[in-house]
């Protein structure tokens, strides 16, 4: 189950702490590490402070994009310690471990982290399936971004101590990929039959996204969405 589980670090700015992001993982069994454009990598730095997880630096896969290091999952939270103007499915910390683990049984899942200074892009958390906020105190709440990763990661471990209950059908979750592709299509169709401007998608297309998201579309449906809208294309060419 624990392989299944991904940590993902947007364009960490520090090697430093993408090494102790491994060392916190470790601790907590967890090992597979994504690293979405870090600036420096592989690094010294990173190395020192992994102390003794530099087998999850060695085997960290670098990616170009967030979609390339989340393909194939089918459960994505991003971490953020600001909540965003526009509304976004929030989750405690516990209550994501528990859907993680229980999806990690089927399928890869993932936590996202921001950079150390600017967080998650609102079109980056576009992508995720939930927003994760750890609380603290109100009046100092920016946490390393290790410390973040270690109290999550932690959350996870003990989460995987817990039963997992099975789904009573057989039925996929559409990965992030598959539902990428299901936007892309999406977006085309209300550009063809003139519902939306391109040149001015204002919040309509993220506020799509959050509905869908929320939805956990499964394979099936996804493919059935796709399929309406083909036929609408076709009827709006006529």
């Amino acid at each position: 189950m624990q392989t299944n589980i991904r940590i993902v670090l947007v364009n960490t700015s520090h090697p430093g702490n993408i090494g102790a992001a491994a060392r916190a993982m470790k601790n907590m069994g967890l090992s597979k590490l994504f690293l979405v454009e870090p600036a420096r990598f592989p690094h010294a730095d990173a190395t020192a402070r992994a102390s003794g997880a530099d087998d999850l630096l060695q085997n960290a896969e670098v990616c170009d994009s967030l979609e390339q290091a989340i393909e194939g999952c089918g459960l994505v939270f991003g971490a953020s310690a600001r909540l965003r103007s526009l509304p976004w499915p929030l989750v405690e910390p516990r209550e994501m471990a528990s859907q993680l683990v229980s999806e990690a049984a089927k399928l890869p899942v993932a936590i996202v982290f921001g950079r150390e200074h600017s967080g998650l892009t609102n079109a980056e958390l576009a992508i995720c399936n939930a927003l994760v906020h750890i609380p603290c105190n109100e009046s100092f709440s920016s946490l390393n971004i290790a410390a973040a990763v270690q109290v999550l990661c932690y959350e996870v471990n003990m989460a995987v101590g817990t039963p997992v209950l099975e789904a009573d059908d057989d039925s996929e979750i559409a990965t992030s990929d598959e539902l990428e592709r299901f936007h892309e299509h999406l977006e085309k169709t209300l550009v063809d039959i003139d519902f939306l401007n391109p040149d001015k998608p204002r919040f309509l297309l993220r506020r799509l996204r959050r509905l869908y998201n929320r939805a956990r579309l499964e394979q099936t449906e996804v493919n059935i969405l796709r399929g309406i809208l083909t036929a609408t294309q076709k009827f709006g060419r006529k």
